[in-house]
């Protein structure tokens, strides 16, 4: 398959098709244009399929942690590039390709600006195709490896938040810290992490993931109001579950994460930086990895969990996980435990 070069258009139906895939995460429409702009301006950010690279070349996930609704978070361009560097100067070895962690508005443009000002090339691909809340749902279930050593970088804030940490250790230690460090930044970093290869990439993670949110993004993009709306659910196969009006919502954001449930049309949904649950009188019609989303219901535009407010008109869109791009964590029991403790609601009895 021929290298995409990547344009203006592209970039904004990466953006917002990520922003749909991002399930109430993912970061923020405004801060994926800002880096997809910049990317452009500075470079042509050129996206390759999986395929041209041999099985043991080296993959890095960027991605971004924290809590996007955290008022005090900062991050600025040169953290994205500076963690990279950080992270190939402690490997010692060339990176051969880098990637985002998963699909979401800040999520999916991931690893251009990075591309453009190191020159390593990025590629179709994510951790995950959808948006998660934490590392190690984006770790390519490394969880499973014996004795692999995570590597990973963080830098976020400003002023006395400014910080940059390195960690190598355990999977879950480096991730947890990791977590911690956003919260001392402010509430968001940049972080480069997990060298792979290859062809360890191509079996546990989402090929193709970018070239999707483009795709659904040009749907959304291509319409207006319920129309788009209705492009967006037929692009990826799922359905408008409910419309109405924001009738109750409730939202805390604690140690890196926002938690929260929202009532629209008589329907709830919880949220653990990205929707959960989507349920009405007892009946489930949604559980993550399963994809909901709400956008504005007269202007179909995106609407992330960090952005409620009581009184908003919004359609809620749900997507089975069969439809979706997933890593193979999203089938990892013990990294779905975590959901349940966090939302007080069962997830694994409509998983496994």
């Amino acid at each position: 398959m021929a290298r995409i070069k990547l344009d203006e258009n592209m970039m904004e139906s990466a953006v917002f098709g990520g922003a749909v895939l991002g399930g109430g995460g993912g970061g923020w429409i405004e801060e994926g244009l800002q880096i997809g702009r910049l990317a452009l301006e500075l470079g042509e950010p050129e996206l390759r399929t999986i395929d041209e690279f041999a099985e043991d070349d080296t993959f890095v996930t960027v991605s971004l942690v924290g809590a996007p609704g955290a008022k005090d978070k900062y991050l600025k361009p040169i953290h994205y590039a500076r963690s990279l560097e950080m992270l190939a100067r402690g490997l010692g070895k060339p990176i051969s390709a880098i990637h985002t962690n998963e699909n979401g508005a800040g999520t999916t443009v991931n690893g251009w600006l990075q591309s453009v000002m190191t020159g390593i090339p990025l590629v179709d691909f994510a951790c995950n195709g959808r948006a998660h809340p934490t590392g190690t749902m984006g770790a390519l279930n490394l969880t499973e490896v014996e004795d692999y050593v995570s590597h990973q970088t963080a830098i976020g804030g400003k002023g006395d938040n400014y910080l940059e940490f390195a960690v190598s250790g355990s999977l879950g230690k480096a991730a947890s810290l990791v977590r911690k460090a956003s919260v001392e930044a402010g509430g968001l970093v940049a972080v480069a992490r997990n060298p792979v290869t290859a062809a360890y990439a191509k079996q546990n993670g989402a090929p193709g993931a970018i070239t999707q949110a483009i795709g659904v993004g040009e749907a959304l993009l291509g319409a207006k109001g319920e129309a788009a709306i209705a492009a967006v659910v037929d692009k990826l196969g799922g359905k408008v579950v409910a419309a109405g009006e924001v009738t109750e919502f409730e939202m805390e954001t604690t140690g890196g994460f926002d938690v929260g449930k929202v009532l629209i049309d008589g329907f709830e949904m919880t949220f653990w930086n990205e929707y959960m649950t989507l349920e009405k009188g007892g009946e489930r019609y949604a559980t993550f990895p399963d994809l909901i989303m709400t956008l504005d219901a007269k202007t179909a535009r995106p609407v992330v969990t960090a952005a409620l407010q009581k009184g908003q008109q919004l359609a809620v869109i749900a997507v089975p996980r069969e439809k979706l791009l997933l890593s193979s964590t999203m089938s990892n029991k013990a990294l779905m435990q975590p959901v349940e403790d966090i939302i007080k609601k069962p997830i694994l009895d409509y998983l496994f």
